[in-house]
C-alpha cells in the first residue's frame, strides 16, 4: 500500500473510492488529519491532507514526526509526497512536474529527528541521497506509461515560510544550487529516511520564483490555484498509474 501525502492544491484524490477515515494517535501528538484509506483502481491506497483539510495548517506548523509515525504504523510501502514549489531554474515553468533528488535545508526550529530526548541514544543516519531512487524511478515509468511529462532531478531548498522569498534570497539560493523552492520538504525526508520508509517526491511547479521569469516584478497570487487545478489532475493520473502498475 502507497500513502500519499497532499500538499497545497492537493487536499484530497479525486481518483480515491474512499472507504473509511481513521483518527491517529501518536507519542509525537496528532497528525494533520485523519488519516484516509480507499481504492484507486482497486488498489488500497491511504493519503493524508499535510494542511489538513481544510488547508489551515501553515508549513512551519505541520507536525511533520505525528505525520511521518502515523503513516509508518499503516504498514505503507511507499510514501509519496506531491508539493507546491517555486521554479528557480529557468526550465522549471509553472505547470512543470519534477522528481527531486536532492534537498538543501534552510527551516528553522522545527522538530527534525525522533532521535532526541531524555534517555534516546545518539544516532546518525545517512542523509547522501534523501529520496529514494527506487520510488522515484517507479513514478517517472508511471509518468511516462500515462504519457505525462515528469522532469528527473532538482534541488530543493526547503525554506521556512510561510511568507515568500525575496528576489535576494532566490539569488542566493541559485547560487547554493537550488533549482526548486518549497517550504514543506524537510523535516518530512529525513523523518522518513529515520523510520526507513522508501519517500519520493512530485514537486509541482506553481510559479517562478520571485525575480526570476514572470515574477521579475512579483509573484501574481491568483493565477496559482489556476496553475495548481490543471497540474494536480496530471498528478493524479500519474499516481493511479503508480499504484496500479
Amino acid at each position: 500500500m502507497y500513502a500519499v501525502i497532499g500538499g497545497s492544491g492537493l487536499s484530497r484524490l479525486a481518483n480515491l473510492e474512499v472507504m473509511r477515515r481513521k483518527v491517529c494517535r501518536t507519542p509525537y501528538g496528532e497528525p494533520s488529519g485523519p488519516l484516509t484509506f480507499g481504492r484507486i483502481q482497486g488498489r488500497e491506497v491511504v493519503f493524508l491532507a499535510r494542511h489538513g483539510y481544510g488547508h489551515t495548517i501553515p508549513p512551519h506548523e505541520v507536525n511533520y514526526c505525528a505525520n511521518m509515525w502515523a503513516l509508518r504504523e499503516q504498514g505503507v510501502q511507499g510514501v509519496v509526497s506531491v508539493a507546491s514549489v517555486g521554479g528557480i531554474r529557468h526550465d522549471l515553468a509553472p505547470g512543470t512536474l519534477v522528481v527531486p533528488d536532492q534537498i538543501i535545508d534552510y527551516t528553522w526550529g522545527r522538530r527534525s529527528t525522533y532521535f532526541e530526548g531524555p534517555g534516546a541514544p545518539v544516532t546518525h543516519v545517512d542523509f547522501t541521497a534523501p529520496y529514494s531512487r527506487a520510488l522515484g524511478d517507479k513514478l517517472l515509468a508511471a509518468a511516462s506509461a500515462c504519457g505525462e511529462r515528469l522532469l528527473d532531478g532538482a534541488v530543493y531548498a526547503a525554506t521556512q515560510g510561510p511568507r515568500l522569498e525575496t528576489a535576494a534570497e532566490i539569488n542566493r539560493l541559485a547560487r547554493d544550487g537550488a533549482d526548486i523552492v518549497g517550504m514543506t520538504g524537510m523535516p518530512e525526508a529525513v523523518l522518513a529516511r529515520e523510520l526507513s520508509l522508501d519517500y519520493a517526491a512530485v514537486g509541482v511547479v506553481a510559479n517562478f520564483a520571485a525575480g526570476r521569469g514572470d515574477s521579475a516584478q512579483g509573484i501574481a497570487l491568483d493565477r496559482i490555484e489556476e496553475v495548481l487545478g490543471d497540474a494536480m489532475e496530471r498528478v493524479r493520473r500519474i499516481i493511479e498509474q503508480l499504484v496500479t502498475a
